[in-house]
């Protein structure tokens, strides 16, 4: 870790934690991005191994596991509390048996697959577009908004198809922004990412390429020294990362930031608001705060979607509205993240004039082209 992060946080209100690998694995394999990968977690065996898994989480990996895949880096297994079935990251990442009880939940509730004019494209506004250029990650979250693809081949991107869409981005010349998106883009390895890289920016109407990445969460130790030095060659780069509390935020996820910032990369963070997780004002605030102290900066909150298997993660729009206002004046202003729902029309800010109000169990917004949206969100 670099000297200015370990001056930063000498002193932090919320120290910190180093990880450490377990007694039978060397400091150099735990640090390797590939041994993480090649050592993730797949059952609930390999998952003993970490936690005492409940009989019910044993259950659900099972019952589950034609649903969508149970992934976990060692990495994160390490940051999970062995003993408390409510661990924020392990509820963020075991199965539970909740999961096959939500009647209301959509497997494309964006209607993403409508929005794409090719293959993993995603096109909801004018000038800009989401391209999901894999469908791997280092772990698979229950939330997910793309469980209908991830770890799923058919989903997955050949060379050919990566070439048909750069196509047609250099056909249209209104994209002006390119989100890498996927699953997650840093799974490339740093030439196959180059690759992306340089043909985007031989586009000329191409001018920003984003990466949304959780790996600095998930697998920090894949953000190096030589994958910066790559990066920067292609500015204006800008990354958007996805902690979700504040006990993600490690040295080692500090420092994976620290490299891309030295490299000129702007690092923003985009949370996603879960019941128990972090919808209270004390863990938000706290998450928020230290984001501020990484320069990292807290973009977006997003209410959790009408997806599949997540009713037990939704929080009612009026409760996630109360807990942003008991932010304001209580902290930096610029660590305070916009709350937001996205929509199969774009995303909609929650506050008003974009909050229109409660309808029944429907909450009504109104979109950025003035289309109005009935979100499905009963009270609790």
């Amino acid at each position: 870790m670099s000297e200015a992060i370990k001056e930063g946080f000498s002193q932090p209100a919320w120290p910190l934690r180093a990880t450490t690998p377990p007694p039978h694995v060397s400091l150099e394999d735990w640090q390797d991005p590939g041994w993480q990968m090649r050592n993730r977690i797949r059952s609930a065996d390999e998952l003993s191994r970490w936690i005492q898994p409940t009989p019910e989480e044993v259950s659900a990996i099972e019952e589950l596991s034609t649903h969508f895949r149970f992934v976990i880096t060692p990495y994160y297994a390490s940051l999970m509390d062995p003993d408390d079935p409510n661990c924020p990251m392990r509820r963020q990442v075991v199965p539970r048996p909740v999961e096959l009880a939500d009647a209301a939940g959509l497997s494309d509730p964006l209607n993403e697959v409508e929005h794409s004019p090719v293959k993993n494209v995603i096109r909801v506004y004018p000038d800009r577009i989401a391209f999901c250029v894999n469908n791997e990650c280092a772990l698979y979250c229950r939330y997910c908004l793309r469980k209908r693809m991830v770890g799923d081949e058919d989903w997955t991107m050949r060379k050919r198809e990566l070439e048909m869409a750069l196509e047609w981005i250099a056909a249209t010349p209104e994209i002006r922004d390119v989100l890498l998106t996927g699953g997650d883009p840093l799974i490339f390895s740093d030439r196959r990412l180059e690759w992306l890289l340089k043909r985007l920016r031989s586009i000329p109407h191409v001018e920003l390429i984003r990466l949304g990445t959780r790996l600095p969460v998930t697998l920090p130790f894949r953000v190096t020294d030589e994958l910066c030095s790559m990066l920067e060659q292609y500015h204006p780069i800008w990354v958007n990362t996805h902690f979700n509390h504040p006990s993600e935020l490690t040295a080692d996820a500090a420092a994976a930031c620290d490299r891309l910032l030295r490299a000129g990369i702007p690092v923003g963070n985009q949370s996603v608001l879960l019941q128990g997780i972090n919808d209270s004002l004390e863990v938000m605030q706290r998450l928020c705060e230290t984001l501020v102290r990484m320069r990292v900066r807290p973009y977006y909150v997003y209410q959790a979607q009408l997806l599949e298997g997540t009713e037990h993660f939704r929080v009612p729009i009026e409760e996630g509205m109360s807990l942003f206002r008991g932010m304001r004046g209580r902290t930096s202003g610029f660590a305070i993240p916009q709350y937001v729902l996205d929509t199969p029309h774009g995303k909609v800010p929650l506050d008003y004039p974009f909050a229109r109000g409660r309808e029944g169990d429907d909450y009504v917004v109104e979109a950025w082209d003035g289309a109005i949206w009935r979100e499905p969100n009963p009270r609790g």
